[in-house]
C-alpha cells in the first residue's frame, strides 16, 4: 500500500519497464549506425577456364588481378583499423563494468 500512495505502483513500473525498453532500443540503433561502415572483402577476379577466352580479354583480366590486389590491402588496413578499435571499445567497456560494479558493491 505504500508503494501505491508514493506514485509507485504498478503503472509507475510499467512506465519505467517501457522508458528501459526504448532506451535499450535506441542505443541499439546508434550502435548499428555507429558499426554500418565494415569491412567489404574484394570479389576475386574471373579467370575463365577456356585458354583462348582468357587470352582474348587478358588485359582486362589483368587488370582485374592489379585492382584486385589494391583492394585488397585497403581491405587489411580496415580489419586492422577494426580490430583496433574493438580493442579500444573492450577496453572502455571493462572500465566501465569495474566502475559499475562499485556502485553496485556500495
Amino acid at each position: 500500500m505504500q508503494l501505491i500512495k508514493n506514485g509507485g505502483g504498478v503503472g509507475a513500473c510499467r512506465l519505467r519497464r517501457l522508458r528501459s525498453v526504448q532506451v535499450t532500443a535506441l542505443l541499439l540503433l546508434l550502435a548499428g549506425a555507429a558499426n554500418a561502415e565494415s569491412c567489404q572483402a574484394p570479389a576475386r577476379p574471373f579467370v575463365p577456364s577456356d585458354p583462348r577466352v582468357a587470352r582474348d580479354y587478358g588485359d582486362i583480366i589483368r587488370s582485374d588481378f592489379e585492382i584486385y590486389f589494391q583492394d585488397i590491402q585497403g581491405y587489411f588496413r580496415c580489419l586492422d583499423d577494426e580490430r583496433a578499435r574493438a580493442f579500444e571499445e573492450a577496453r572502455e567497456v571493462s572500465e566501465e563494468y569495474g566502475r559499475f560494479l562499485e556502485q553496485v558493491e556500495q
